[in-house]
Protein backbone atom coordinates (compact mmCIF):
# COMPACT_ATOMS: atom_id res chain seq x y z
CA UNK A 1 0.00 0.00 0.00
CA UNK A 2 1.56 3.32 -0.52
CA UNK A 3 0.22 4.94 2.62
CA UNK A 4 2.73 4.68 5.32
CA UNK A 5 2.14 5.34 8.81
CA UNK A 6 4.65 7.03 10.89
CA UNK A 7 3.29 6.85 14.26
CA UNK A 8 5.95 4.81 15.63
CA UNK A 9 8.28 7.39 14.51
CA UNK A 10 6.90 10.47 15.79
CA UNK A 11 6.46 8.61 19.10
CA UNK A 12 9.43 8.16 19.47
CA UNK A 13 10.56 11.48 18.97
CA UNK A 14 7.95 12.63 21.51
CA UNK A 15 9.35 9.84 23.74
CA UNK A 16 5.65 8.98 24.31
CA UNK A 17 4.13 4.93 24.66
CA UNK A 18 1.73 3.60 22.68
CA UNK A 19 -0.66 2.76 26.08
CA UNK A 20 -0.15 6.19 26.73
CA UNK A 21 -1.04 8.22 24.09
CA UNK A 22 -4.08 5.75 23.55
CA UNK A 23 -4.84 6.79 26.94
CA UNK A 24 -4.54 10.81 26.04
CA UNK A 25 -6.85 10.53 22.93
CA UNK A 26 -9.53 7.94 24.54
CA UNK A 27 -8.71 5.44 21.72
CA UNK A 28 -8.33 2.22 22.30
CA UNK A 29 -5.12 0.22 22.37
CA UNK A 30 -6.11 -2.23 20.19
CA UNK A 31 -7.27 0.27 18.12
CA UNK A 32 -3.85 2.49 17.99
CA UNK A 33 -1.93 -0.24 17.39
CA UNK A 34 -3.99 -1.12 14.18
CA UNK A 35 -3.07 2.37 13.17
CA UNK A 36 0.45 2.26 13.97
CA UNK A 37 0.97 -1.16 12.49
CA UNK A 38 -0.21 0.49 9.10
CA UNK A 39 -2.88 -2.09 9.05
CA UNK A 40 -6.07 0.24 9.13
CA UNK A 41 -7.50 0.54 6.19
CA UNK A 42 -9.15 4.14 7.37
CA UNK A 43 -8.65 7.39 9.88
CA UNK A 44 -11.40 9.46 10.81
CA UNK A 45 -10.14 13.23 10.95
CA UNK A 46 -10.88 13.50 14.72
CA UNK A 47 -8.71 10.24 15.05
CA UNK A 48 -5.75 12.01 13.27
CA UNK A 49 -6.78 15.54 14.93
CA UNK A 50 -6.12 14.36 18.62
CA UNK A 51 -2.78 12.30 17.51
CA UNK A 52 -1.30 15.61 15.75
CA UNK A 53 -2.52 17.96 18.87
CA UNK A 54 -1.55 15.67 21.42
CA UNK A 55 2.12 15.03 19.37
CA UNK A 56 2.34 18.52 18.33
CA UNK A 57 2.96 17.92 15.00
CA UNK A 58 1.40 18.00 11.24
CA UNK A 59 -0.86 15.03 9.89
CA UNK A 60 2.26 14.83 6.71
CA UNK A 61 4.00 13.71 9.92
CA UNK A 62 2.51 10.86 10.22
CA UNK A 63 1.23 10.09 6.97
CA UNK A 64 3.12 9.52 3.64
CA UNK A 65 2.77 8.57 0.89
CA UNK A 66 5.10 6.65 -1.31
CA UNK A 67 4.31 5.68 -5.04
CA UNK A 68 4.71 1.83 -5.62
Amino acid sequence: MPIIVNLDVMMAKRKISLSELAERIDLTLANLSILKTGKAKAIRFSTLESICEELNCQPGDILEYRPE
